[in-house]
């Protein structure tokens, strides 16, 4: 497919010291696809013009705030001005910015989770749906060749109907107040008013929950939630178990946690069927684990010709050449551009592009962390897994 030009990109967040920012924007500058024209990096004027000096950025585009980078860049000539704006802010200035961005004509590519909270979710839903652009929101992982794999694999039947589903998750960074010595990642993330009312379970959980419906292609229909507060003087969780039931009769366990001392960041997905079962972590992501009931396991490789047609999609190098993270992101910004190419065109893109996390997983990740603080403090504990919209 011809690309008549660059999608060009306006950053908003991702001021000096950002982490994920800068994987936003090494995951989005990867395939040439894209490139960065402007930015509001920071609600610090004076930083966000640093930020664009480190970028090398026209200083003319980069702004102080999001509302004068919408409202500078619509006075440039289409040609000219961003088409796509990258929204990798606190939780709390998530909404504002993606409605104002969509409402003015912009693509929106979105950190994850959707919003604050429920209510602001479900008023983005609405708008989301309303729109002619196209939104995605970056559940990092689904950008993974192998768990692409497990997921055809599921949807193809090799492993029979799904029976069993774990997922976990375990970090180890806030073992500790962090958030007391200066740690602005740690501030921001325990502190309810910018994160949310749920913390580990909203930043890492709903990771953990949108792998679990992702890869299995089943939907929760009731959960059970208990959450913790490993670190005393800590506001929010820090630390959770959820049990799952399936639309389909399948059971899951999701466990995680950001006080597992030592842990990284080995998000881990087991699934067993009636047929055979599969296994995938984050820490050797080029693998997938294939077990069957009467025969040796299978270990499927990246970049091997014998994977299917998900898989090689989003598969950028030959066998034995480690893709992680960056990839992943990248696989995600790759797939949401060649949409906006084919929208361009008025072509309809083929079906792998259009396999990435849009406005429906971030309404069922926000309606998730509803239900796991509603399950915690209820007596009854089983909570009904309802989405309203």
């Amino acid at each position: 497919m011809s690309t008549p030009k660059k999608l060009k990109l306006g950053l908003i967040g991702g001021g000096p010291g950002s982490f994920i920012g800068a994987i936003h924007l090494n995951g989005a500058l990867m395939d040439g696809m894209f490139e960065l024209a402007a930015g509001a990096f920071s609600s610090n004027p004076e930083k966000s013009k640093l930020r664009g000096e480190e970028l090398m950025l026209d200083p003319s585009r980069v702004y102080g705030s999001y509302d004068e980078l919408f409202e500078k860049e619509l006075l440039l000539p289409k040609s000219e001005r961003i088409d796509v704006v990258v929204i990798v802010t606190p939780n709390n200035v998530h909404y504002d910015p993606t409605v104002k961005a969509l409402q003015k004509g912009f693509h929106v590519v979105l950190d994850k989770p959707l919003t604050l909270n429920y209510e602001e979710a479900k008023s983005l839903y609405a708008i989301v749906k309303a729109s002619n652009q196209r939104f995605l929101l970056t559940h990092t992982y689904s950008g993974y060749p192998m768990i692409k794999q497990a997921k055809q694999m599921i949807a193809e039947g090799k492993i029979g109907k799904v029976r069993k589903v774990y997922v976990e998750y375990p970090q180890g960074w806030l073992y500790k107040l962090l958030e007391t010595e200066d740690n602005k990642q740690a501030q921001w993330r325990t502190d309810p008013k910018r994160n949310g009312l749920a913390g580990c379970m909203g930043d890492i959980g709903t990771h953990a929950f949108h792998m679990a419906e992702y890869v299995t292609g089943e939907k929760v229909s009731q959960i059970c939630a208990d959450l913790y507060i490993k670190i005393p003087g800590r506001p929010i969780d820090d630390d959770g178990v959820v049990l799952m039931r399936f639309e389909n009769g399948a059971s899951g366990v999701l466990m995680a946690s950001q006080t597992d001392t030592g842990a990284e960041n080995n998000l881990k997905v087991r699934i067993y069927g009636e047929k055979g079962g599969l296994e995938w972590q984050q820490e050797d992501n080029n693998t997938l684990l294939v077990r069957w009931p009467d025969g040796p396991d299978q270990v499927y490789r990246a970049g091997t010709g014998y994977l299917g047609s998900l898989a090689q999609e989003n598969t950028r190098t030959p066998a034995g050449h480690p893709e992680g993270y960056v990839e992943a992101f990248a696989n995600l910004y790759r797939n949401f551009a060649r949409c906006i190419y084919a929208d361009q065109a008025g072509q309809k893109p083929k079906e792998e592009w259009e396999d990435y996390p849009g406005v429906e997983d971030g309404i069922r990740g926000m309606a998730f962390i509803e239900h796991v603080l509603k399950s915690t403090v209820s007596e009854l504990k089983w909570t009904p897994f309802t989405v309203e919209k």
